[in-house]
């Protein structure tokens, strides 16, 4: 018998605020593929590293808990921000085109609804719940 998670027990978004998360989300995306774009960067390389994040999924084999907590690792802004940073500080075109990759695919993700993960399963996040039971 599986176990139903409600939105206040969560904390997930709802509403105007998660409108505006996905929102964001969108921006992020464009944002750092159009910056990708102006930077000339290696299409190829944007293809090949775009889902790289998602190889947190595996974390899941190890349990919820850790699943999250890597999963969140590698979707949430903090690294590839910090990235970012350092690739601007060194003047590093390979820093910056990482960091750029990362942030546009934790954008397509918030926009597509897949937010930060609760421990309590893959399917509960910062913007609700994702899959087949989803709601609206």
């Amino acid at each position: 018998m599986s176990e139903t998670i409600t939105t206040s027990e969560t904390g997930a978004a709802t509403g105007g605020v998660r409108t505006l998360l996905r929102l964001e989300g969108v921006v992020l995306f464009s944002g750092m593929t159009m910056l990708y774009a102006l930077w000339d960067g290696s299409w190829w390389v944007y293809a090949i590293l775009f889902l790289s994040p998602d190889l947190s999924f595996a974390a899941y084999l190890a349990g919820p808990k850790v699943g999250a907590i890597v999963y969140n690792a590698a979707h949430s802004y903090l690294a590839p921000v910090a990235l970012m940073t350092a690739g601007l500080a060194m003047a590093s075109p390979l820093i910056l085109s990482l960091a750029m990759i990362w942030l546009a695919h934790i954008g397509i993700d918030r926009a597509l609804g897949y937010g930060l993960k609760y421990r309590t399963g893959f399917a509960n996040t910062h913007l609700g719940r994702i899959g087949k039971d989803a709601v609206g």
